[in-house]
């Protein structure tokens, strides 16, 4: 995406829809007039209109310049220009797409932004995971993978009103990871409403760029999942969720390693008890 920071504009309602719009349908706007982006967006003309001197822009126009000249050198703006033969163009068109919401991904992840996630893993007494609906398989994988390196992680698996019965046991040292895709969750809201009371650390892991909801974590880190009325992938929430733990696992690398040996040899030793 082009060099600018989303995140130091103070947008109305409706122009962080029209932000929000722009980032996930980016090629789409490219071929796009102002009225067409205000009716899939559902705000003014007008409203558009003025969007682009709030991000920096004359107008459309010269947005849409900026935008192609950053796609022309970009590693997303070079996959398009290969061709696909048509035996393998659905395999070619999937890779394609993978490696576009992968490439979106880590166009916003800072290193920096990173290391303090992995800084707050590390220093959690507790780590406590909120990941309901589709993105309950990425908190039982990271609640897998961390488990290995003696961490106490787990799910929070109590819905509704269930959830205080976990809320009692929050204290100032743990950590809370909630996955946010789309939209805040009841629970999300009350978990993190509820920070401002217990102050325990919060990262917030969401494929919502601008949302009124991000500034309300510790920390945000964002995985793209494709356009709002598509299927929605997973690859790189996963991608991000396994770099946390492969970052995390080398802070304390030689401890870890020695835990993992240790897996291993119990494995062998009990594999006839036990056989994968």
């Amino acid at each position: 995406m082009i060099d600018f920071d989303w995140n130091e504009h103070t947008f109305t309602e409706s122009q962080v829809k029209i932000a929000n719009y722009i980032q996930k349908h980016i090629q789409h706007v490219l071929i796009s007039t102002e009225q067409e982006i205000a009716r899939e967006v559902g705000v003014s003309i007008a409203t558009v209109s003025r969007f682009w001197r709030v991000i920096g822009f004359q107008n459309l126009k010269s947005f849409k310049t900026a935008i192609r000249h950053e796609l022309e050198v970009s590693p997303a703006g070079k996959i398009k220009k290969v061709k696909i033969t048509d035996s393998a163009s659905n395999l070619y068109l999937t890779m394609e797409k993978s490696i576009g919401l992968l490439q979106e991904t880590i166009d916003h992840l800072e290193s920096d932004q990173f290391k303090q996630a992995i800084s707050l893993l590390r220093r959690a007494r507790r780590i406590r995971v909120l990941a309901l609906g589709p993105s309950k398989g990425l908190g039982e994988l990271l609640v897998y993978r961390m488990t290995r390196f003696g961490m106490d992680i787990q799910l929070i698996r109590n819905q509704g009103n269930e959830l205080f019965e976990d809320m009692i046991h929050l204290k100032r040292e743990d950590l809370l990871i909630i996955f946010a895709f789309t939209r805040l969750l009841p629970e999300a809201k009350v978990l993190l409403s509820y920070q401002r009371e217990i102050h325990y650390h919060s990262l917030l892991i969401t494929d919502q760029l601008i949302a009124d909801f991000t500034s309300l974590a510790t920390m945000t880190l964002f995985a793209s999942r494709g356009d709002v009325n598509e299927f929605h992938s997973m690859i790189a929430p996963t991608l991000l969720v396994e770099n946390l733990v492969l970052a995390l696992g080398m802070e304390n690398k030689q401890d870890n390693i020695k835990k993992l040996e240790h897996l291993s040899d119990l494995r062998k030793k009990y594999e006839k008890e036990l056989p994968r």
